[in-house]
């Protein structure tokens, strides 16, 4: 999982994805040894512990997680501007790049990474048993699973530092947190047998290893110009990279082990391989601005100075887009908004605003003159110069559309 197109398809897959991302995170290595620890915290096999206790105490287990995951969040979003230009740095991204390359190698089984068991003891005995107990222990749960959260953690939140929506990053976490609760309250409320370990514990660890591979990629795209040149917005370029992908878990990229003999581990290394490049094209595809046939072209002048210039020259309204490299949903408001709404751009004068590097001086003072705070940010200018509508944040096409129209 990674931020990219995280909300393409509405605010529902957005939260379901995340979701899904907990419950699988759950199922890892470094998360699913540890449930019968917790469950005999609050005594939820225990014949006599009533099903009414033993959920409680696996909701205030789970909740401890979520408040946890939740400052998380807040915190990213809080401090998205740092962040974000990170995101735009080389030395920050390839050392992150080569994380989520290291964890990969695990996921496939070449090591154990896991916290000291002295550690993870250490941290098993906080809070004691009872109510209070379980929900200290949900506190410390997510810092036992880092190792296997910490990946899929780190793209939700490279995504949430872009919009510094402390909603958006509080709610966020919290569902992932629920996901990774699933188990804990099946297991609280019918008493649930924990499966044994076994091949499809490899197989979960080989998906998770294939997804930290492609983020990997994903986030040296920001730095990498091969990379970010790589992706067709067409149909056929998707089906195509989504048929390749298919293609790799058939030769063995999942259900094959790196474990068994010389020709098997080749068949997985070449399926690996093979996925890991169709499901990056697709992410790719999905980033890459859209053109149909016949639809108009949209050009953008960049430079505000320069931009208005043209404008007041031509006493045309504009609309300024405060964007930056690192920032996910403003490559998505140039593949849903703006290019949907191309024929009512042909009035404007388009203007890009570039914030990748928001210590620059020029930058600093054009942010600030707009209070464009956020990324992206949209500004739309009558053709007096004065302001229509300020967004901060990610508009669709629906909304954007009679703001345009009405503006002369």
């Amino acid at each position: 999982m990674n931020g990219a197109g995280l909300f393409a398809h509405g605010w529902l897959w957005a939260y379901a994805s995340v979701f899904v991302g907990g419950f699988l995170t759950s199922l890892t290595p470094c998360v699913y040894p540890l449930i019968p620890i917790t469950v005999s915290l609050f005594g939820a096999r225990g014949d006599d512990v009533p099903r009414r206790r033993a959920v409680a105490l696996a909701s205030l287990y789970v909740a401890g997680i979520g408040v946890m995951y939740a400052a998380l969040g807040v915190g990213s979003a809080l401090a998205g501007k740092a962040f974000g230009t990170f995101m735009a740095n080389p030395w920050v991204m390839a050392p992150i790049a080569v994380l989520f390359v290291v964890m990969a190698v695990s996921m496939f089984g070449a090591f154990e990474l896991a916290l000291p068991s002295g550690l993870q003891q250490r941290l098993s005995s906080i809070g004691g048993r009872g109510f209070f107990g379980a929900f200290a222990m949900g506190l410390v749960g997510g810092i036992i699973a880092a190792p296997c959260t910490g990946p899929v953690l780190a793209s939700i939140l490279a995504y949430v530092a872009t919009t510094k929506s402390v909603a958006l990053g509080g709610s966020l976490l919290v569902t992932y947190a629920l996901g990774m609760g699933v188990l804990f309250f099946a297991i609280a409320a019918f008493a649930v047998a924990l499966p044994k370990s076994g091949a499809w514990m490899e197989a979960v660890k080989s998906v998770f290893g294939v997804v930290m591979l492609v983020a990997a990629l994903y986030f040296l795209r920001n730095v990498l110009a091969p990379l970010a040149a790589i992706g067709r917005a067409s149909p056929a370029w998707l089906v195509g990279s989504l048929a390749l992908a298919a293609g790799g878990a058939l030769v063995g990229a999942i259900h094959l082990s790196f474990h068994d003999v010389a020709l098997v581990r080749a068949r997985k290394a070449v399926g690996v391989g093979v996925m890991v490049a169709g499901l990056y094209g697709a992410i790719a595809g999905v980033l890459a601005p859209k053109h149909d046939v016949g639809a108009p072209v949209i050009a953008w002048v960049h430079g505000e100075d320069e931009g208005l210039k043209v404008a007041r020259a031509q006493h045309k309204p504009a609309l300024l887009d405060f964007y930056a490299d690192w920032c996910i949903p403003c490559k998505e408001m140039d593949v849903k908004t703006f290019d949907k709404v191309a024929d009512e751009l042909q009035r404007f004068q388009l203007v890009k605003v570039d914030c990748t590097n928001d210590d620059d001086p020029v930058v600093v003072e054009t942010v600030k003159r707009y209070d464009a705070q956020t990324r992206p940010t949209i500004i739309v200018l009558d053709n007096d110069g004065k302001l229509v509508k300020k967004y901060d944040g990610v508009v669709s096409a629906d909304d954007l559309r009679p703001v345009l129209q009405a503006t002369h």
